[in-house]
């Protein structure tokens, strides 16, 4: 499974209406970028209470990365 099939696994698991989800992935010299694009109103159930969801979203896919030996990833959350 790639960086990108994980991330996109994650964030489709938490919200209600999965298909309003977008992510893509940019690569950069010396990261990957992935960008999460949520509904506002599915916003708080990504990033959590705290940030605590998205933090977690963010060190699955950097552990994961990081057993693969890819470069470091960078996750932005944007709304829509």
């Amino acid at each position: 499974m790639s960086i990108l099939e994980l991330t996109e696994f994650l964030v489709k698991s938490i919200v209600s209406d999965s298909e309003s989800v977008s992510i893509k992935q940019y690569d950069d010299e010396d990261y990957i970028t992935i960008e999460i694009l949520v509904n506002s109103d599915e916003m708080g159930k990504v990033i959590g209470k705290g940030g605590n969801t998205i933090n977690a979203i963010r060190t699955i896919v950097q552990a994961s990365a990081y057993l693969n030996k890819l470069k470091k990833v960078k996750i932005n959350v944007e709304a829509f």
